[in-house]
């Protein structure tokens, strides 16, 4: 009901330490009336917004503006007029995803900000699980192109000792780093998702949803521990080039009253328009494997020589494995022309996206695969030259659809975190290069059109060292996964690092992490380098950390040498109709039931830190009748780092009363299939 809406009249805020007084202006309330979003106005007509949730501040007055190269400043002078206000509760369909029906719920009020001359909408949304808000300018706001220098959004956390878990800015890696645990006091620069933990328990995670032609934003400490929006900055300074009519991403806040409530948050979906690709039946989620792995452990490797490992020879193995165990695809990486050694140091590289090594037959590899019933998936390194991958990319996607690949790698290595822009021709003249950063508005524009082109031909992506998502993935289906943070192939990592992730990064979207490996020595056992986890984990990872391009990682000899390990891989599916959490906290632990999409199936996945601890593993989220539930488990004298492989494997009748105490050891997990009974089978 639009009651819901509350205009609040004779309330002031006074803004702590210099005595600002904020006049309450509009009020936008979410469904369960918990959560209260209100515009403020200051005396010399600068703009803020406030978030209250059950009558306690959680965001402090938090600024609102712009300032433009080309236009006059938009945060003083302002004043703030409702034009619309609405209610939405639907419920959509993925064609694939971590559930298949996702409720959308919220009340949302259209404000029209103006200085007198120049208006800028501010379009509201708050749901039960949190908010989002963006800015919308109009065609008439400005002449020519508009360059924005600075988007002035801050987002003041109002408990200071909160708990933040974050990753710095700016850095090499782009975002593959373990995240960083502190104070706001602790932030330089940070990447989104960044997830807060309040003094009160409650928490918050702070965010962008649907970021298309603009740059991603990051959040600079300022005085008095402010979260200020920086955007990230093109070679020349200018943050976002944009001309006509134009709306800002989502500025995301969710909010929950605990860590199992945080991983239940659909707002960064609900976010981003509708499927705009139509019918995408043609998508399928599966478990893959590659020769990925064995290239990070140096057996094989991506260039040409007697160790190369994309060969035809090669790829044919690997899919008679895949066919042969019932999985789903295989990637190839090194398969093309142009992988030369430090390719990735190389301003101008020499990769075709069409043209195989001589070793690698592109066309009967494609017909092999589709023969076996093996998607064949291809990897496409642009190492940052991204001019070079688009005068190749309709050509290479024709190509790929009319061999069947409907599946990509796409990857975006270089040197540093960035990519070399070129400011002049190659014909013939001095070539120039300028600087982009990897989640600058260059770059996502380039990444988007990938994504739309891919479409065009029926394939879907699964983009490495890209921009963090931002649900789009419901607009575009076929952007299906993506990397964008630390994933197994650092292998030296701590083992909590995998219990923030469900709470920070994925709270963005899927994470092709690549889980499953059984050789956990991965260069001789007693090696120095080796994947801090035990065996019982890695299984466990398959379900807690979604992707719905899921990866097997280890080699097939790996597999072969445990069968029966191997049999929740290839079990194990990658597209659900429901996922619940069932518990967790960030860096301890996270537990995770999904089914199966059109079945009673069910996975359950559990992970721990360091800490060894006993779940007590509830299966109320069951139907009726019994169950048969295969447990792979850590055993007893199991540990990540002096006993990684000892495992149990049993199976047990189980009933949705059932709740069964459950060992995860120190680094270590468990992982469940279950399957219900037919009538005529009876229970154990």
């Amino acid at each position: 009901m639009l009651a819901k809406h509350v205009l609040i009249l004779g309330l002031v805020y006074v803004l702590a330490g210099c005595g600002t007084q904020l006049n309450p202006d509009f009020s936008v309330v979410s469904p369960d009336s918990r959560i209260v979003f209100t515009v403020m106005t200051d005396g010399l007509g600068r703009v803020y917004y406030h978030v209250v949730v059950d009558g306690e501040t959680t965001i402090e007055p938090s600024r609102l503006g712009f300032t433009f190269a080309n236009a006059e400043p938009f945060l003083a002078g302002l004043s703030v007029q409702e034009v619309s206000r609405d209610e939405r509760d639907d419920t959509w369909e993925q064609p694939w995803g971590e559930r298949r029906f996702v409720r959308s719920h919220y009340n949302e009020s259209m404000l029209d900000i103006t200085d007198g001359e120049r208006h800028v909408g501010l379009r509201v949304r708050v749901f039960d699980d949190g908010l989002g808000f963006r800015y919308e300018f109009g065609d008439d706001f400005n002449t020519g192109e508009l360059l924005i220098t600075d988007e002035l959004t801050q987002f003041n956390l109002a408990d200071h000792d909160s708990l933040v878990h974050w990753t710095e800015a700016f850095n090499e890696e782009r975002y593959e780093y373990q995240y960083n645990d502190g104070k706001i006091a602790d932030i330089d620069v940070a990447h989104t998702p960044l997830t807060a933990k309040l003094s009160n328990h409650r928490y918050v995670t702070l965010h962008e949803a649907a970021l298309v032609d603009y740059s991603s934003l990051v959040l600079r400490r300022g005085s008095a521990d402010t979260l200020n929006t920086e955007l990230v900055a093109a070679y020349d300074g200018i943050k976002v080039r944009r001309e006509g009519p134009f709306t800002t991403p989502w500025r995301t806040v969710q909010i929950a009253d605990s860590s199992v409530d945080l991983l239940r948050s659909n707002l960064i979906l609900n976010l981003n328009e509708p499927n705009k690709l139509g019918d995408v039946s043609w998508l399928k989620p599966g478990i893959y494997m590659g020769i990925w792995w064995s290239l990070h452990t140096g057996e094989q490797s991506w260039e040409q020589g007697p160790k190369l490992g994309a060969t035809t020879e090669e790829a044919k193995r690997y899919i008679d494995f895949i066919s042969t165990h019932g999985l789903d695809g295989f990637l190839v990486e090194g398969w093309n022309v142009g992988w030369t050694k430090d390719w990735w140091k190389s301003k101008e590289n020499t990769f075709s996206f069409t043209e195989s090594n001589p070793r690698f037959d592109l066309e009967e590899v494609a017909h092999y695969a589709r023969d076996k019933q093996v998607s064949l998936i291809l990897h496409n390194e642009t190492a940052g030259d991204v001019e070079h991958y688009e005068e190749q990319m309709a050509a290479a996607f024709a190509l790929y659809e009319r061999l069947g690949v409907q599946q990509l790698k796409t990857g975006y290595v270089d040197f540093a975190n960035g990519y070399t822009r070129p400011l002049s021709s190659k014909g013939g003249r001095e070539f120039k290069y300028a600087y982009e950063w990897n989640h600058g508005q260059y770059v996502i524009n380039h990444m988007q059109r990938s994504i739309e082109k891919a479409a065009e031909h029926k394939i879907a992506i699964n983009m490495h060292e890209s921009i963090k998502p931002t649900g789009l993935r419901r607009t575009y289906p076929n952007f299906m996964t993506r990397e964008s943070a630390m994933g197994q192939e650092y292998k030296g990592f701590a083992p909590r690092h995998t219990t923030v992730l469900p709470f920070t990064r994925m709270m963005a979207g899927p994470f092709d992490y690549t889980p499953g490996i059984f050789n956990l020595w991965y260069k001789g056992e007693g090696n120095s380098e080796r994947i801090k986890s035990t065996i019982a984990k890695q299984l466990g990872l398959m379900v807690v950390l979604y992707s719905p391009m899921q990866m097997a990682a280890d080699l097939p000899r790996f597999y072969e040498q445990k069968p029966d390990l191997f049999q929740f891989i290839k079990e194990v599916p990658a597209d659900w109709e429901e996922s619940i959490p069932l518990g967790g906290e960030i860096g301890e632990y996270v537990v995770y039931a999904r089914q199966q999409r059109g079945t009673e199936s069910w996975f359950v996945g559990g992970i721990t830190n360091e800490v060894g601890r006993t779940f007590e593993l509830d299966f109320d989220f069951l139907g009726d009748g019994e169950y048969t539930a295969r447990i792979y488990k850590d055993g007893a004298d199991a540990d990540w780092d002096t006993n990684p492989y000892s495992t149990v494997i049993e199976s047990i009748a189980i009933k949705s009363a059932t709740v069964l105490p459950i060992y995860l050891a120190p680094g270590g997990g468990f992982a469940i299939s279950i399957t219900k009974n037919s009538n005529d089978e009876g229970s154990l």
